[in-house]
């Protein structure tokens, strides 16, 4: 699939760079198309020094509270909710501390780091699957909950609007909070229908219903401010969730007597190498979006859907984020390409980029997780995988769009 998406960027731009020179006599097309690669090679550099550190920072946070409990505490925690959502899967088994650990990163935002714990997940599941080709229930909902991205902490898309000069990186910390929670709550409901899972049950409404109330009181705190203090408190929180995270888990690791300085060594290294294996990806992605917007091919894929849009009597403000949305479940490496390239191009504090930066937090990369994972335990019939991780990532475009228009207005 990727090879086919990364080689159809490049013959679109090709076939996009023949129009305008033939019928636009515009021949410097292809001199902005040379320009625009090696552009996107310095620019992936420059993005991967950033994002070394920052996953190299993240897993070694991440390593001391798995050695301080946290991990394990948190899966005791939800142990009664996956009873209920996942009732094959007996009690104390390794899988759901392996979930609870990749759900972990995925709300930290550290979507890639999370990839090597859910592969594990993933075969631990397949050990109880009746079926050495079939999807079980309780794998569709994994999967379905890692489309849906539920990312309350996501540090890789401040890093990036970090990098590209943003005064505020957290800026978008609020609309993403909003966003994925529409999102995973589609994605949940969806496969509950499917599966016919007893969400009517006291623990799993106790759970579900202290959310909704959390969630519930801050949209109607919300709804009181005006859009200036909205972006304001965003950041504040932001901010505020960030520090504070790394002070419960310095703080945990502490109190339970773990080498903390040792323990974030030991997990640095992890995330050291999982950024190193990410430059060749980050370098072909950037370049074929680079190859695509130099060409004029982008713009016209952006005024189609700004025509369309505009046909409905909708408001296209947000159409010049849809790239990033378009290509986010194909392909993840293709859609942080599209942020970056969106981030440049509008500037990172546009009401585009922020459209973007809240659409990459909402959702994920559906067909690349439902390949990796499931290719990994040699999955082939995904039965409604599918259709109800596709349902919570058209969710989580929507609130996206909702959510940045409450906030942001248009800038």
């Amino acid at each position: 699939m990727l090879n086919r998406l990364w080689l159809g960027f490049f013959l679109a731009a090709a076939m996009a760079a023949l129009a305008r020179w033939l019928l636009g006599g515009d021949p410097a097309v292809f001199a902005a198309i040379v320009g625009s690669l090696f552009a996107m090679a310095k620019l992936s550099v420059d993005v991967m020094l950033l994002l070394f550190g920052t996953l190299t920072l993240w897993m070694g946070l991440l390593r001391i509270a798995e050695r301080a409990g946290l991990v394990n505490a948190l899966a005791r925690a939800l142990g009664p909710l996956f009873r209920r959502l996942m009732p094959e899967v007996p009690e104390g088994h390794p899988a759901i501390g392996l979930i609870t650990l990749n759900f972990a990163a995925n709300v930290l935002g550290l979507d890639n780091a999370a990839t090597p714990v859910g592969l594990r997940a993933m075969r631990e599941l397949q050990t109880l699957n009746p079926s050495s080709d079939t999807a079980s229930n309780a794998q569709i909902l994994f999967l379905v909950l890692n489309a849906s991205s539920l990312t309350l902490l996501p540090v890789s898309i401040f890093m990036y609007r970090a990098q590209q000069g943003a005064a505020d990186p957290t800026l978008v910390f609020l609309p993403i909070l909003l966003a994925t929670s529409a999102s995973t709550l589609v994605g949940l409901l969806s496969v509950a229908i499917m599966q016919r899972l007893r969400l009517w049950d006291p623990v799993a409404l106790a759970y579900m219903a202290a959310v909704a109330l959390l969630l519930g009181g801050l949209l109607a705190f919300l709804t009181t401010l005006s859009a200036a203090t909205l972006a304001n408190a965003s950041s504040l929180v932001g901010n505020l969730a960030l520090f504070g995270v790394i002070i419960v888990f310095l703080l945990a690791g502490a109190i339970k007597r773990v080498p903390v300085y040792e323990a974030f060594i030991e997990g640095a290294k992890q995330g050291f190498d999982v950024a190193r294996d990410l430059l060749p990806y980050l370098v072909a992605m950037l370049c074929a979006v680079g190859v695509l917007r130099a060409s004029g091919a982008l713009g016209y894929v952006i005024d189609g859907i700004r025509w369309v849009v505009k046909g409905l009597g909708l408001n296209t403000d947000f159409v010049a984020a849809m790239p990033t949305a378009l290509v986010k479940p194909l392909s993840g490496s293709a859609a942080r390409a599209m942020l970056i390239e969106t981030m440049q191009h509008y500037g990172v504090d546009s009401f585009p980029a922020l459209t973007a930066a809240t659409m990459q937090g909402s959702t994920e990369t559906t067909f690349y997780v439902l390949a990796v994972y499931y290719g990994a335990v040699g999955i082939r019939r995904v039965r409604h995988t599918v259709g109800c991780a596709l349902l919570a990532d058209l969710a989580g475009i929507v609130a996206s769009i909702a959510v940045c228009t409450w906030f942001f207005g248009t800038r």
